[in-house]
């Protein structure tokens, strides 16, 4: 858990990084000079790191000092950007060997891929002792349901602490299945059918807890992990 810990802190500081960097690049472009903002104009975000990269100062005699200073920011956070996606692919590579070789049956869950499998790994092992049942884990992360009955009516909401990166994991692998995965469709239509407004529907506690209201596991899939995330029914 150590090992994969470390590679979700270094995956996550990138991809923030990133995020920021583009932002930067996309603001420098809208104050550039009216040459090189029309260069950049339009350009999608996939390609505007490159783009940027690309650029070639001219520090030649008479050349405008401030095309030249924000072509040579523009190229400086290009090239950091284009570095940080070599070495969130290097993480990746790194990730997916450990979090197979740590959970493979988790892998096999309808929805989940390497990013969520490594997210409720790391959660898992940073608190063993609240995987004592579906329960705790669904408190640990925030998705279950809790009493909010004004006396006159009997709801649920979601609890506001619990790790917030479990949290997140699981409405991931929520809102696949919700696409494309049969069972939970299904799931989903007869909560709709007991009364549930569409609003509140896609948030449903159980929906989060157990993705598609399936029966217990097969033995081959009772990895504790699995159990634990309540992800196998």
């Amino acid at each position: 858990m150590e090992a994969i810990r470390a590679l979700v802190v270094a995956k996550r500081s990138a991809r923030s990084v990133k995020i920021k960097t583009l932002n930067q690049i996309r603001h420098l472009s809208y104050t550039a000079p009216d040459q090189l903002r029309e260069r950049l104009k339009g350009v999608s975000r996939q390609q505007l790191a490159g783009r940027a990269a690309a650029l070639r100062p001219s520090a030649r005699e008479g050349a405008d000092p401030v095309l030249m200073a924000t072509k040579t920011a523009l190229r400086i956070l290009g090239r950091r950007v284009l570095a940080l996606d070599e070495e969130k692919a290097r993480i990746d590579a790194l990730l997916s060997e450990l979090v197979t070789q740590t959970a493979p049956e988790l892998l096999r869950l309808h929805g989940v891929g390497i990013d969520t499998a490594a997210t409720l790994l790391v959660t898992a092992g940073d608190n063993p002792g609240r995987l004592r049942s579906e329960a705790a884990w669904a408190h640990l992360c925030g998705t279950a349901p809790i009493p909010a009955s004004p006396g006159t009516v009997t709801r649920y909401r979601h609890g506001r602490g619990g790790d917030r990166q479990a949290n997140c994991a699981l409405r991931g692998i929520v809102i696949t299945r919700l696409r494309n995965d049969p069972r939970t469709q299904a799931y989903m239509t007869r909560r709709l059918a007991e009364g549930r407004p569409r609003a509140r529907g896609d948030q449903d506690p159980q929906a989060l807890r157990r993705p598609g209201g399936l029966p217990p596991p097969a033995p081959a899939l009772r990895h504790p992990l699995i159990l634990a995330a309540g992800l196998a029914r």
